[in-house]
């Protein structure tokens, strides 16, 4: 069987030989993930269209990028009120 290697071409760690803090950072950062996509999922359903630059339907798409689509939704995906929402 092939070693799995990573870019940088070092062997990928199995969850078994990572270390604990390596899996509590592992799972800190694939709840926070999770929270962000689902987070923007819910703000691109409860939005009026008009509230949102560009179609609904490519903000959901972009959300699904890790870390940046969630973000860059909230940063430059809502158009923002008077009332500030």
């Amino acid at each position: 069987m092939a070693s799995k290697k990573n870019r940088a071409g070092r062997k990928k760690k199995s969850w078994k030989e990572m270390s604990p803090s390596a899996k509590v950072g592992t799972i800190v950062t694939a709840f926070v993930q999770l929270s962000l996509l689902v987070a923007a999922q819910r703000d691109i359903s409860r939005r009026p269209a008009e509230f949102i630059n560009g179609p609904k339907a490519a903000w959901r798409a972009a959300s699904f990028v890790n870390f940046i689509g969630p973000m860059a939704y909230f940063i430059f995906g809502r158009k923002h009120t008077a009332t500030g929402k």
